[in-house]
């Protein structure tokens, strides 16, 4: 009985769709990352890269097949709600990353590109040094998701085979 149902579960798992990750497969053997001073962006990129592919990350652009521009990475917040007494009820926070992806010869394979992620966070008075960890998580949750936003879109190139 139990081998009839784990045959049955095995088969309704692959039946949905469900695949491991796995490795990504990046066109190119060799990367740079370029990123804005200060931003912890290049840091998540370089993590998924190195844990997640047979791409090498190189230290100078003149040794990558392919250059990772961080155009500019801001993160800003802005009140979305207040209350009748005129309190702050509700903010609105931006994580807005700008990208590209040049080849060693300066060629365009992705052109400058934006992801822009953004969430609510309620907010009260009474609790404002949990809102400030809270509003740090958030952000560290948006770059992660446009770090793994980006990868996929690395993945998605087709570079020629020179």
């Amino acid at each position: 009985m139990r081998k009839i149902l784990l045959i049955v579960f095995c088969f309704f798992l692959t039946a949905c769709g469900f695949q491991l990750r796995g490795q990504a497969n990046l066109p190119f053997e060799t990367l740079y990352i370029a990123f804005p001073a200060g931003h912890t962006i290049g840091t998540d990129l370089r993590r998924l890269i190195k844990g997640g592919t047979n791409t090498r990350i190189v230290e100078k652009s003149k040794d990558a097949q392919a250059i990772l521009e961080i155009v500019s990475v801001t993160n800003n917040k802005q009140i979305m709600s207040v209350s009748g007494g005129g309190r702050v009820r509700e903010f609105e926070i931006f994580y807005r990353i700008s990208f590209r992806l040049v080849d060693a010869k300066g060629a365009e394979l992705i052109p400058t590109n934006e992801i822009v992620q953004r969430r609510i966070l309620p907010y009260t008075d009474a609790q404002v040094v949990g809102k400030e960890g809270e509003e740090a998580m958030l952000v560290r949750e948006m770059q992660s998701d446009s770090a793994g936003q980006i990868m996929r879109r690395l993945e998605a190139i087709k570079v020629a085979k020179g």
